[in-house]
């Protein structure tokens, strides 16, 4: 048992939510969920209230670690003797961390060069089996689900796993017990199109249950050079400097679709430079260090006020998918290199602003 106040994690705080978990799995933790809403201080210039969800406080600094729980969870009570994924970063730094918790061996097929080096370093330091592949990440996930065909031993936790959705819906039912309500917009990066389609869901089920009185409309956001939703086609080499978001084939591409056009949402692209805007300013201007693709959902979010979508006067959610951490070389290179002085208090004071 947990001690009184203590929080158990998604899948015992969850369970009787997460319908596709066999009955006997473990509820296997690092403490991941009841992350922070955080009110906006200045990113809603004035127009909306607006409040972030910093999922870059989950154990491993991402979003990722909801699913994982449950999958890996699932994984243990279906005999599974070891995990494999695909992934350009945050799900490998997870899967890594949640299969040394359980025991389990871990194989990571990353696409080779193309990891931010915060998200390499963990799934290295929690011991898992790094390929690196050539081509994108959709290549990659293509070669492990062919892979897993032959070795049935193995659970692929991507979020093609049923499981991964089941635990990242579980932050739709936080905000809506944080906020007492459902917000008006909920803007969300998009890459494999999991999340999106797994917030829908979650708000699905808080309306069925009479916890919120009508589903958020969803903003889902997509870097311009890795837009697949807003193109309607494909993108055969993606690139953004989000590398989080840098896929070109989403393989919850159908299901995100749908949820957006169920809630009567929208999907919608913005530049690299919009991005890092975006990223600047939530670091200076709210203090919290997220990543580029986080940032994406402030840029889209910004995007459609100017446009008039989003309404002066709407409670809005902007899902901050992970830390800055993850991506430490992007803010090495967009800031200023420390100014050499000297050791004496007179030179630091003459240095101050």
């Amino acid at each position: 048992m947990n001690p009184p106040g203590r929080w158990p994690g998604i899948v015992a705080a969850f369970r009787h939510e997460l319908g596709l978990l066999p009955a006997g799995a473990p509820a296997l933790s690092l403490g991941e969920g009841n992350t922070p809403l955080v009110p906006a201080r200045r990113a809603g210039r004035g127009q909306i209230d607006l409040h972030f969800k910093w999922e870059g406080s989950n154990p491993t600094g991402s979003f990722k670690d909801r699913g994982m729980a449950v999958a890996v969870s699932g994984a243990i009570a279906a005999g599974a003797r070891g995990l494999i994924c695909a992934s350009t970063g945050n799900t490998a730094a997870s899967a890594a961390a949640y299969g040394a918790r359980a025991g389990l061996p871990v194989t990571l097929a990353i696409p080779a060069g193309h990891v931010a080096q915060g998200k390499l370093a963990q799934a290295v330091a929690c011991g898992a089996v790094l390929l690196g592949l050539d081509g994108g990440f959709d290549a990659a996930l293509a070669a492990v689900r062919e892979a897993a065909a032959l070795r049935p031993d193995l659970a692929v936790v991507n979020s093609v796993n049923p499981l991964r959705l089941e635990g990242q819906k579980t932050a739709a039912h936080e905000v809506v017990a944080q906020l007492g309500r459902a917000p008006d917009w909920l803007a969300i990066p998009v890459g494999n199109a999991g999340n999106i389609t797994a917030y829908g869901r979650g708000f699905d089920e808080c309306r069925a249950a009479g916890r919120a009185a009508a589903q958020p409309r969803l903003l889902g956001v997509q870097a311009a050079g890795a837009a697949p939703m807003v193109r309607g086609a494909p993108v055969d080499a993606p690139e953004t400097v989000a590398t989080a978001i840098r896929i070109g084939r989403p393989a919850s591409g159908d299901l995100a679709r749908a949820a957006v056009a169920a809630s009567d949402g929208r999907f919608l692209a913005v530049s690299d430079d919009e991005i890092l805007a975006a990223y600047r300013f939530l670091a200076q201007e709210e203090g919290l260090f997220a990543e580029p693709a986080s940032a994406a959902s402030l840029a889209g979010l910004w995007r459609a006020l100017e446009s008039g979508l989003v309404a002066q006067g709407a409670t809005v959610v902007a899902v901050l998918t992970g830390h800055g951490l993850k991506d430490p070389e992007r803010a090495v290179t967009l800031g200023a290199a420390p100014r050499p002085v000297a050791a004496t208090g007179a030179a630091v004071a003459a240095a101050l602003p």
